[in-house]
């Protein structure tokens, strides 16, 4: 139980700091830990004109992290990327794009733009 305590603060201030990542390039914040049927976002954000959906991940490395968002994450994050629009009133056309905020075991995040939707 400790461990799962451990995992899940460890990942809130990963978000945490993703966010303040975000907000440093002037994005707004527009929701965290969006939840619907299909899945969870961790981060939805405005940068510039597009909605941004950000996959927040922690792993030994940037690259382990990566890797870990496979294909079918992927297709259930798209599919809550398109509830949260409907949700919000806007257009499925809008411009939006899926970041990946990886963070290395010594906190330092590497935001990869556009994984692909």
């Amino acid at each position: 139980m400790r461990g799962a305590r451990l995992r899940h603060a460890a990942g809130l201030a990963a978000e945490e700091a993703a966010a303040r990542a975000y907000l440093a390039r002037g994005a707004r914040i527009l929701a965290r830990r969006w939840r619907c049927r299909g899945g969870e976002i961790d981060l939805v954000l405005r940068e510039g004109g597009a909605i941004v959906f950000v996959e927040v991940r922690a792993r030994a490395d940037p690259a382990r992290a990566a890797l870990s968002i496979a294909p079918r994450k992927r297709a259930r994050l798209a599919a809550a990327a398109q509830a949260w629009l409907n949700a919000a009133g806007l257009s499925p056309d809008s411009a939006v794009r899926l970041d990946a905020a990886l963070f290395d075991r010594h906190g330092e995040v590497t935001i990869i733009e556009n994984i692909g939707l």
